[in-house]
């Protein structure tokens, strides 16, 4: 009997522990629950507006009703088609490449052996990560810019004719993938670089006895213990497809207009037109449009994982 009312006094102990940790765990958590239920949850009152013709005299909820005509303002005018696609396809240009990208750039620096130089590489590479997009976009009209470009004073130096980068659409793809991997890729790697650090390396010394070369490390070693981490980024990606990076398409591009037919997404659209009507209504209901269908997306993306493979689900 005494053994038995030691073994539970334990038990509480324990338990009692366990209680205490959770309610420091708590308060360490509470300053940022507190933030994301002030800037994130309390604001969702405000998707009223996208069913609104919202005035400013009358305010939010005194603004009369207009029920689904400000979404089908955006979906009714010429342009939806086309800034839905490029929204589309210029985000999963932008994800597979970021993935590609990535995981390459952090296997360089994983099969480096001095420490020194991967710190120089990934400090090289994450310095343009903390460049705004208004200064990049400088930085890119510097080199492309029509009269005195860098690019097109190096083209008429070896005798070719200056390009109109400005004025020729169909090349901004390549470009804004390029500028968006230049500025991205050394942070976006951290993540996939700090997996590869902790697979143990008795995986590569049994691989390395067995005769295995760096294809079949990748394949049976490498490329297993980062496929988590990659279907957890690759949803999240997916859940913002309908939501373009506004500083890449607005401040690289310098809104230009002849570039629309490639780099016109949803968030510039929007933009213009809330600049040009000042219909707040209107891009309210854009704003919740593109919000409803990314959570749409991740459910749809992780149900289709987890009956795959549960483990791999992010929730």
């Amino acid at each position: 009997m005494a053994g038995v009312k030691r073994n539970r006094l334990k038990t509480s102990s324990l338990h009692a522990s366990k209680i205490v940790d959770n309610i420091h765990f708590a308060f360490l958590a509470l300053p940022a629950a507190a933030l994301l239920f002030v800037f994130a949850y309390i604001p969702m009152s405000g998707i009223v507006i996208a069913f609104k013709h919202f005035r400013v005299t009358e305010g939010v909820f005194g603004s009369p009703w207009v029920g689904f005509k400000n979404f089908e303002f955006f979906f009714k005018s010429a342009d939806a088609w086309r800034t839905i696609r490029n929204t589309l396809g210029m985000n999963f240009l932008l994800i597979v490449s970021s993935l590609i990208c990535n995981i390459a750039f952090a296997l360089l620096c994983y099969y480096l052996r001095s420490r020194r130089a991967i710190k120089t590489y990934q400090t090289i590479t994450i310095i343009p990560s903390f460049l705004s997009w208004v200064v990049v976009g400088y930085l890119v009209y510097a080199l492309l810019k029509p009269s005195g470009g860098i690019i097109n004073q190096i083209i008429t130096f070896f005798g070719g004719t200056p390009v109109k980068w400005y004025s020729e659409p169909y090349k901004w793809p390549a470009l804004l993938v390029i500028i968006n991997l230049w500025r991205g890729v050394g942070y976006g790697s951290l993540f996939y670089f700090a997996s590869l650090m902790g697979i143990e390396h008795d995986y590569f010394e049994v691989a390395a006895l067995e005769g295995a070369n760096r294809w079949h490390e990748l394949r049976y070693i490498i490329l297993p213990h980062l496929l988590p981490l990659i279907i957890i980024m690759q949803i999240l990606a997916i859940g913002n497809i309908f939501r373009a990076d506004f500083g890449l398409f607005f401040n690289v591009t310098r809104d230009a207009g002849p570039l629309y037919p490639t780099t016109d997404v949803i968030d510039t659209y929007i933009y213009r037109a809330l600049m040009k009507l000042g219909d707040i209504g209107m891009s309210s209901a854009a704003g919740l449009f593109q919000s409803v269908v990314g959570f749409v997306l991740i459910l749809a993306t992780n149900l289709i994982v987890k009956r795959i493979d549960a483990d791999y689900a992010l929730f």
